[in-house]
């Protein structure tokens, strides 16, 4: 297999400091954008990030954007993390209060980015998703909902939110079920085990298992056999779409059913969830 080298040069035209999640590069030969998730001090789907990816969709697809992008690829900044999913800290102190509507506030922003992503941003874009770590419950919601999902073999995926009472209410069992079926997405979210990258290859969740360190080229000649074929690609990508979608009313009525759930939540459950906070904080960066 040809391999398509990296180039050289970068194209930043968005420079990091509009952002301060994300980190933006073009790679203008490829028509390829990556976004580079880096959220201190805990790399989880905070509201500013979630804020932030919008954000920068809509300037992507804007007819001022100066980019002709094709693929854009979702990784991450931080060593040996993805995603440690949902903000469980945010969670904490809006279920205390019993704040629904703040609750349901983060929870549509979530949904309302990853449908996003599923729907390619409503243009002709592949959407890629490049796990270089640990890909944890809305974490690993994020990397599935995407088009194709290239994982290093070292990473690893799982929805924990089964240990503190709750489920993955953000996509999980819609993606999963289209991919693996009801019953092994059923014993995947209710298991709250982690899966190593080799197992999600297995399965048929990932779609590309790459080598460590190796995650970036794959992406690029993941890309390569792609632009080879791209009609045929995208023509069965929109088949397997009208087949079996997800739409965004299945996940706005499970959004819902999460937001009431965690509302019910006693403090047994709240003190593990902020374990688990303290847990996954050690394992990032300190503070910027």
């Amino acid at each position: 297999m040809k391999h398509i080298q990296a180039v050289p040069q970068l194209h930043t035209d968005m420079h990091r400091s509009m952002y301060t999640e994300l980190e933006i590069k073009y790679e203008e030969d490829y028509r390829l954008a990556w976004y580079y998730m880096d959220v201190k001090p805990r790399l989880c789907c905070s509201p500013a990030l979630i804020s932030e990816i919008q954000q920068w969709y809509d300037e992507l697809v804007s007819p001022a954007c100066p980019h002709n992008v094709r693929y854009i690829a979702l990784a991450s900044r931080v060593p040996g993390v993805f995603n440690l999913g949902g903000d469980l800290n945010l969670f904490i102190e809006l279920i205390r209060n019993g704040d629904r509507e703040g609750l349901m506030r983060y929870a549509t922003s979530c949904i309302d980015t990853l449908f996003r992503h599923y729907t390619h941003l409503g243009r002709d874009i592949t959407t890629i998703s490049l796990v270089q770590g640990d890909a944890l419950g809305g974490g690993m919601e994020f990397a599935i909902s995407g088009d194709v999902l290239i994982a290093e073999r070292s990473a690893k995926m799982g929805m924990p939110e089964i240990l503190f009472n709750l489920f993955p209410g953000m996509g999980a069992y819609s993606f999963l079920s289209r991919k693996v079926g009801e019953v092994q997405a059923e014993r995947m979210i209710l298991g709250g085990c982690l899966y190593s990258a080799g197992e999600l290859h297995d399965m048929g969740i990932v779609d590309v298992l790459a080598e460590d360190g190796q995650g970036e080229q794959a992406v690029l000649d993941y890309i390569y056999r792609e632009e080879r074929a791209q009609n045929g690609y995208q023509a069965f990508r929109q088949a397997k779409q009208y087949c079996n979608p997800v739409r965004y009313e299945e996940l706005e009525n499970i959004t819902t059913a999460w937001v009431d759930a965690a509302l019910r939540l006693e403090n047994k459950s709240l003190r593990m969830m902020e374990r688990l906070v303290s847990r996954q904080s050690a394992r990032t960066c300190p503070v910027r």
